[in-house]
């Protein structure tokens, strides 16, 4: 068979994913029945360009801006949250290829399909061994690990036993991200959890694997070329549009279920009742303020990092508008559904209903980091010139 060729612009990226969503909504109790993603889901979203979002246009990827990515994880999550989740976790390889030197990066990743999961927090052990280190650790949420080309983790780094310390003092414990082929790491089949359960984010071990120096990285240095996307926080930017893309979904098909239903005991329609229609109004008002404030967000950053500039130049309430926009999304979202989840009552708790899915994926997404009041705390210090705890979050290495 013939594949047709991957999308050239965003435009085409985010119709296509659009329209895969009716398909992927169709698969959604097999995705969680396996519990990872169909191969040849991830072949359809690999052919279709989902996985060059990042890469830069001298890659031959398609350079999306964090808007258009936001588009298209919505779109895709529409259709099914496992989908939009591990799509936007393969789709940050351009980003990290950014944070190696050129050459090396070339040789890793020869097309911009490639995928690359993992964790970044530091869960792992590097000693510095004669030309790299040695890589020793088990992490947990490696989601889309199945289907990855390469693996990225987070580890902190030991010379001869001791903790390193940065030889320019600026860390006492120094912590690097290290990429280490998907074969070389045991994934652990612990994924049986509550909603996501097709993303297959299970824990995985690697032992006493040679990293070479080349292969490891920090946020704190981009050796391939600048820009709005080779920045410490542009892995984090779209996480969010999983969880509106699921609150977008429920919304519409709360409206059609409405439109289908009469009340058993006075005979009027659902689209007459004043509960539904203020509900219903309700959820919208949330979700057209939520998501442009996640936008304006977005478009506010990339303007001052498209013309040059860096995270610093951003005003502070600028710059702290991102994370707080993706936790109010991650969190509304949630709220959303669940009001939706209440207002068709037992029409959403069979297993057939996408209520109850939509209902779990976004309980799980609100238990990620990215979700927690980590983030809140990271951005309101950082507004009063405090010490974030989570200053990745704002682009703080």
């Amino acid at each position: 068979m013939t594949r047709e060729p991957a999308a050239t612009t965003a435009a085409e990226l985010i119709e296509r994913a659009r329209a895969l969503a009716p398909m992927l909504r169709e698969r959604s109790a097999e995705i969680e029945q396996l519990r990872h993603l169909p191969q040849d889901i991830v072949d359809t979203l690999r052919d279709n360009g989902v996985f060059r979002m990042c890469f830069g246009k001298h890659w031959g990827g398609l350079e999306l801006t964090s808007m258009e990515q936001l588009e298209v994880v919505e779109a895709l999550s529409y259709g099914d949250a496992s989908v939009g989740w591990c799509a936007m976790i393969g789709s940050n390889t351009g980003i990290y290829a950014e944070f190696l030197d050129p050459v090396v990066a070339k040789e890793m990743f020869p097309n911009p399909d490639q995928i690359v999961a993992g964790l970044l927090q530091p869960s792992g052990r590097a000693e510095k061994v004669p030309g790299g280190y040695r890589l020793s650790g088990r992490w947990p949420f490696g989601s889309g690990i199945h289907h990855a080309d390469w693996v990225i983790s987070g580890g902190f780094v030991y010379q001869d036993g001791e903790k390193y310390a940065s030889p320019d003092g600026s860390n006492p414990h120094e912590s690097r991200q290290f990429l280490v082929p998907r074969d070389q790491v045991e994934v652990i089949d612990n994924w049986d959890t509550t909603g996501l359960r097709g993303s297959g984010s299970c824990d995985y071990t690697i032992t006493d694997v040679f990293v070479p120096e080349e292969h490891s990285f920090s946020f704190d240095n981009v050796r391939g070329r600048r820009g709005p996307l080779a920045q410490p926080d542009a892995f984090t930017r779209t996480m969010c549009g999983v969880s509106l893309g699921v609150a977008r979904a429920a919304l519409d098909y709360a409206r059609e279920i409405v439109l289908q239903r009469v009340d058993r005991m006075t005979g009027t329609d659902w689209a007459d009742i004043w509960r539904v229609q203020v509900t219903l109004a309700a959820c919208e008002a949330d979700f057209n303020a939520t998501r442009a404030g996640v936008r304006g967000a977005l478009e506010r950053q990339w303007e001052v990092l498209a013309a040059g500039g860096v995270l610093d130049d951003l005003d502070p309430v600028d710059r702290a508008a991102c994370p707080l926009s993706w936790v109010h999304a991650f969190r509304m979202s949630r709220s959303i559904v669940n009001r939706l989840f209440d207002l068709l009552q037992t029409w959403s708790i069979h297993r057939s209903s996408p209520m109850d899915r939509w209902m779990r994926d976004t309980a799980t997404i609100c238990q990620h980091l990215a979700a927690q009041d980590r983030i809140l705390q990271s951005a309101g210090a950082y507004l009063v010139n405090a010490k974030p705890e989570f200053g990745i979050a704002l682009g703080i290495v």
